[in-house]
């Protein structure tokens, strides 16, 4: 039972038994309606273009939709210029009004379909619900057009006059392109995105615009979404290793046009310090021209090298500093013998293939030079200052955490770390020894703590240094090898040595059991539930195949990513989770222009269908009906005073 100052505060809002009455009809009718659709993103690596496609398109979805309701009535050529508009309605509106002025026949047409989509993706919502997704300005016109049935004569004049207002007082455009926007965030009623959002791709900075436009999104942080977290809160390391990533990829619009990162600094001193080093094991991967921000493929390989050497330096400082993290197989500058050109790595020397060291100090290889430390005071003040930055991380952290358990399954991005007997591995942590739901927990308050804790506190470095762990630490839940092979792959070129192992979990959770025993250990239901991640490439040339553990596992990576395409043949999954099916859909490489329908896989039913009463919010409206019960009471045995009775 609620105490009574409970009720007296929810009486605020519904002051009387009629008012009471009527929420409590109103919720008990949203339990009983269908589900809404839950869409599952993994490992977007900054492909702007594919991925805001696949958003704005739902996967396809709305192309069927449109298949569903005009097939037959229009030809496949206006089938797809539709779904176009859809998509992108500004860009083809530019397009109409260049090549024919937009004229007001083809904007009435235009409307009265569009609202027909808008309809069909409706259906399955309250009307309040869809109200509130409705542009406020437009919400009135909305509201009326996709309730009122323009086939009866009685309001068919009604119907035709709200187009021709909206037309003839040039409002058209406007009108079309928030009613695609509508139908876009009718389409998806939750987004989650499995970590990976930075690093690689072009543009993530687009990508993080994107998806703060969507009203209900979730972000299970990504190694590398935790690596650029950590160069926003300063840590020299993550700065140092984001900038050799995009310098690798050739990804400096996303640096310099998108968050105003000044790189001058850096190309100045790498091409004073390697100007006359070829650096030919840093060329760049150029998978993206550059728009705004062309550098020779030359500098960029030295401005890599330079970052590299730092980045070397002071992830040296951080496992020196923290043996808790027992990382002193990756202290290698100092194994190296300049003389002979070569690096002692476990109990065996390899030859260097790059010997060119003109920053290192042999005495003290792990020291900066005062040009590097100058260097990195500018690099650092960029990154913790950079407007948009700091924007997108704020939202990261307000709509991000490191899984989530949501209506029965669970998301994280790598793994829940596990030994070779399938046990969950034991990590010291502050003195602390944690394993499985309590590790992720320890790690997420530790995520926050780098980014919220003030300056000052003695919490703050330690939550600051952590952040790199994460990105590449052995027992990181986010990362998931046993290292991270820069200095092997990039010094010594041996595939071998090179070579990061996967941890355990990824051969166990193949097994049904195992899974079962990560379900558990969340409360999860072993009999419904999933377990959703990403991280790896699912290499399907090579035969391997999205979902393991009897159907209860989805790694949904499937290369969305232009550098993961020739290893896994595909451009991605999206796994969409409506009242009737779990489907994965399979996508091909993206080309600007042309329309590629995903190949559709179902892989599991729901019979029943699933209602929202069967989802956490459905558990959430069932306790907001209970409370509105016990108030109900209150007010009939006079506990609470009525206001407004009738």
């Amino acid at each position: 039972m609620r105490d009574l100052s409970y009720l007296k505060l929810l009486s605020e809002k519904f002051p009387n038994r009629r008012k009471c009455l009527s929420e409590i009809v109103n919720l008990n009718a949203i339990l009983g309606l269908p589900k809404g659709t839950e869409y599952f993103f993994s490992d977007i690596h900054g492909e702007d273009q594919a991925f805001i496609h696949l958003l704005r398109s739902s996967s396809g979805v709305i192309r069927d939709k449109i298949d569903d309701i005009f097939k037959g009535e229009l030809s496949e050529e206006e089938r797809q210029e539709l779904a176009h508009l859809i998509y992108y309605p500004r860009r083809e509106l530019q397009k109409q009004s260049v090549a024919s002025g937009a004229p007001a026949a083809w904007q009435r047409t235009i409307i009265y379909r569009l609202i027909r989509v808008c309809r069909l993706v409706s259906r399955k919502y309250t009307r309040s619900k869809v109200r509130k997704k409705m542009p406020e300005d437009y919400a009135y016109i909305l509201d009326e057009m996709l309730h009122t049935d323009e086939n009866e004569k009685d309001k068919q004049v009604y119907f035709e006059s709200i187009i021709d207002s909206i037309v003839e007082n040039e409002a058209a455009d406007s009108f079309i392109v928030e009613l695609c926007d509508l139908i876009h965030n009718l389409s998806i009623d939750q987004l989650h995105i499995i970590g990976d959002i930075f690093d690689r791709g072009p543009r993530a900075d687009l990508v993080m615009e994107e998806l703060m436009s969507y009203g209900d999104v979730d972000i299970q942080w990504g190694n590398h979404d935790i690596d650029w977290m950590g160069a926003a809160c300063g840590n020299e390391a993550c700065i140092c290793n984001v900038l050799r990533v995009a310098t690798g990829y050739n990804s400096f619009d996303v640096l310099e046009d998108g968050y105003g990162i000044n790189l001058r600094a850096l190309s100045m001193f790498a091409q004073k310090t390697y100007g006359d080093d070829p650096c030919e094991r840093f060329r760049p991967h150029i998978l993206d021209e550059n728009v705004y921000d062309s550098i020779s493929p030359l500098l960029a390989a030295r401005m890599q090298k330079a970052i590299t050497i730092m980045q070397l330096k002071y992830e040296g400082q951080l496992i020196r500093r923290h043996p808790e993290y027992r990382m002193d197989d990756r202290l290698l500058l100092d194994r190296i013998d300049p003389e002979r050109g070569t690096v002692l790595i476990g109990d065996r020397e390899y030859e260097l293939l790059d010997t060119h060291f003109p920053t290192v100090d042999w005495s003290n290889p792990y020291r900066l030079t005062e040009e590097e430390q100058s260097l990195m005071d500018t690099l650092r003040a960029s990154f913790m200052h950079s407007p948009l930055l700091n924007r997108h991380v704020r939202f990261l952290y307000s709509h991000g955490s490191i899984y989530k358990c949501i209506n029965g399954n669970l998301l994280y991005h790598g793994c829940i770390p596990m030994t070779e007997d399938g046990e969950f591995m034991t990590v010291e942590m502050n003195g602390i020894r944690l394993s499985g739901r309590a590790l992720m927990d320890f790690l997420g308050g530790r995520i926050k703590d780098a980014y919220f804790l003030p300056e000052g506190d003695e919490g703050k470095q330690q939550a600051v240094d952590m952040m790199w762990y994460l990105w590449c630490g052995k027992a990181s839940p986010l990362f998931g090898k046993d290292k991270m092979a820069t200095f092997e792959s990039r010094f010594t070129g041996d595939k071998e040595l090179s070579r990061e192992r996967m941890n355990a979990y990824y051969v166990l959770s193949r097994d049904e059991r195992i899974v079962d025993k990560i379900l558990r250990e969340f409360d999860l239901s072993t009999e419904h539930g999933h377990i959703i991640n990403g991280h790896v490439p699912v290499r399907k040339l090579e035969g391997e195949l999205p979902y393991r553990a009897g159907g209860k596992l989805f790694t949904i990576d499937g290369g969305l990513a232009k550098s993961y395409q020739k290893k896994t043949g595909i451009a991605g999954y999206t796994l969409i989770y409506n009242s009737q099916s779990l489907a994965l859909a399979e996508h091909s490489p993206f080309i600007p222009g042309q329309e590629s329908s995903p190949r559709v896989e179902v892989v599991e039913k729901m019979d029943p269908r699933v209602r929202v009463r069967d989802t956490d919010n459905g558990r959430e409206l069932e306790a907001q009906i209970q409370d509105l019960k016990e108030l109900l009471s209150a007010y009939r045995d006079g506990r609470i005073k009525e206001d407004g009775a009738q």
